[in-house]
């Protein structure tokens, strides 16, 4: 069974959040639990709980934690503390649409609401939200699961990038649930695993899943991708995504985009996993994806290891945008959508 990457605790008004601590895995399996929606929110600026549809999820549930706080206030103060919650965990990380879809969902269901509704009937209406947002994220993997499934043939090897398991969701993953998908209907796929540099998501995270799921997977290094399609060793390609435009443009973590070039040069299928959430039909294409810059010292002294020279720039982007015509096609909850993307995106998510 996946890991349990996050969820609610009790009821409001003394409900908490458990997650599980991603900056320190494979080396050590430490669950955190919070009550403060300011920790919660550097949990996701730090990457503890991280993954556009899990970030997604602790954004519903930080909003329900803040509001906790100000139970007591009247309803006038009450809706005013709704909004400053919102922004305070909105300004964390940039780049994955599904934090500020779960944020505004949850201020649009509160707003509903008539405004001399008493704080403690809203708090109720906040935390099942939330949960509703929670149970949604794991029903819309499971979806994902099944129709990514299909593309699998017998002993496929499959390359992944990052991590988009159940560590990056509230269920069994994006990419990854195809795969487990795939592996509990007996077509044994092998996967490789990019070790996803600077942060190493593939290989703390991805690898760590995948051993504990009981599937053939091989680490591989950033640079080794292409090789290996040369040599025929790879038949597919599934990554996930943090934001999808209208036209089909995905952006997802750095390193994704060289994947679709050199699966597109080899002739292999290029797929990306996502929910209806990760799509950001507001944006024509992906030029106007917000890309989140992350610390030089990520590049520069990974986990604290000095690796460069004092004194070098760095430049650290921490994601990347596939162009649409590079993309096979988008495994979603409703069905594998594919080109022309504009009008089959629309189609099918409208």
């Amino acid at each position: 069974m996946p890991v349990q990457t996050i969820t609610w605790l009790g009821r409001v008004p003394e409900g908490k959040v458990r997650l599980i601590d991603q900056t320190i895995l494979p080396a050590q399996e430490i669950y955190l639990e919070r009550s403060d929606y300011r920790v919660l929110a550097e949990d996701i600026r730090r990457l503890a709980v991280r993954g556009a549809p899990a970030i997604g999820v602790a954004g519903a549930f930080g909003m329900v934690l803040g509001l906790q706080e100000a139970a007591d206030l009247p309803p006038r103060k009450f809706r005013a503390k709704i909004h400053e919650i919102a922004d305070h965990l909105a300004s964390t990380r940039p780049t994955g649409v599904n934090l500020f879809w779960a944020i505004e969902r949850m201020k649009k269901t509160l707003n509903a609401f008539p405004e001399n509704t008493p704080t403690d009937e809203l708090l109720v209406a906040a935390q099942e939200e939330a949960l509703e947002i929670y149970e949604e994220d794991r029903r819309l993997c499971r979806a994902i699961g099944e129709h990514g499934a299909a593309l699998i043939e017998q002993g496929h090897r499959i390359l992944t990038h990052c991590n988009a398991g159940a560590l990056a969701t509230a269920g069994i993953g994006t990419a990854l649930a195809a795969i487990y998908t795939a592996h509990d209907q007996g077509k044994n796929p092998g996967v490789f695993i990019d070790e996803t540099r600077p942060l190493l998501q593939g290989a703390r995270l991805t690898a760590w899943e995948l051993l504990q799921a009981g599937i053939e997977a091989t680490l591989i290094c950033d640079n080794m991708a292409g090789w290996l399609m040369k040599r025929g060793l790879v038949d597919l390609v599934i990554t996930g995504a943090d934001r999808i435009a209208a036209n089909g443009d995905a952006a997802n973590k750095i390193g994704t985009y060289s994947l679709a070039c050199l699966a597109a040069r080899h002739g292999i299928p290029f797929y990306v996993a996502a929910p209806f959430s990760t799509f950001d039909l507001s944006l024509s294409d992906g030029s106007s994806i917000p890309i989140e810059e992350r610390t030089s010292e990520e590049v520069s002294e990974p986990f604290g290891m000095k690796l460069s020279p004092a004194g070098i720039k760095v430049f650290n982007p921490a994601f990347d945008v596939t162009d649409a015509e590079l993309i096979s096609g988008f495994i979603t909850d409703k069905g594998i959508i594919r080109p022309p993307f504009r009008e089959n995106i629309a189609r099918v998510l409208v």
